[in-house]
């Protein structure tokens, strides 16, 4: 469970809202809960859940950093294209399609097989999250072995964001300098 905490430095330290760190926290009780009384299958919902959260983290910083590439990045998402336009919160992403909004990450210069590697980490919670009678998550090394592939693309994801990231925090340190006005405490981090 140690290597699966890494996840957690690669979410926010601070959100927008209570509401989105309750449910960040949320996830991570789940995940802890599930890991800890051998419902890897579970665990690893739990788990991808908050790696989906990372990115959606990742393409608001893309959207609030490079707003005219992010528009034009959402040209082939009709359906979704007004709402994800208007998104208030990073979790609006989640009514797009997950593989498809993978594809926004090509304006941070992830190419076509690296998305496609991260879609199959959707494809494997779609084959898990199906009462399909099989558990592919039966055993704690077959979770973390999966634990240990998920860090992997996320590192990839965060290498790939670094500027939009840096931009980020500058503004943020801009515009937060004073943490006697900050509206609420930093999230809890889960132990190692």
């Amino acid at each position: 469970m140690e290597e699966a905490s890494k996840l957690g430095n690669y979410l926010p330290i601070s959100f927008k809202t209570p509401k989105e760190q309750e449910y960040i926290d949320f996830l991570w009780d789940a995940f802890e809960t599930n890991y800890t009384h051998g419902s890897y299958q579970f665990a690893f919902l739990a788990y991808h859940m908050l790696t989906m959260s990372f990115v959606y983290f990742n393409i608001w910083q893309i959207k609030q950093t490079e707003p005219t590439d992010f528009e034009k990045g959402v040209i082939g998402f009709a359906r979704d294209e007004t709402n994800l336009l208007s998104a208030t919160s990073p979790f609006v992403f989640s009514g797009a399609n997950e593989r498809g909004i993978l594809r926004i990450l090509k304006l941070i210069a992830c190419d076509n097989g690296e998305i496609g590697t991260y879609a199959k980490l959707v494809d494997d919670r779609n084959q898990t999250a199906h009462a399909n009678g099989n558990i592919f998550f039966s055993t704690k090394s077959a979770l973390d072995a999966k634990i240990a592939e998920v860090l992997r693309v996320v590192d990839e994801i965060q290498t790939h964001s670094k500027p939009i990231i840096e931009h980020c925090y500058r503004e943020f340190l801009l515009q937060n300098h004073n943490p006697e006005e900050r509206e609420y405490p930093r999230r809890r981090r889960p132990d190692p």
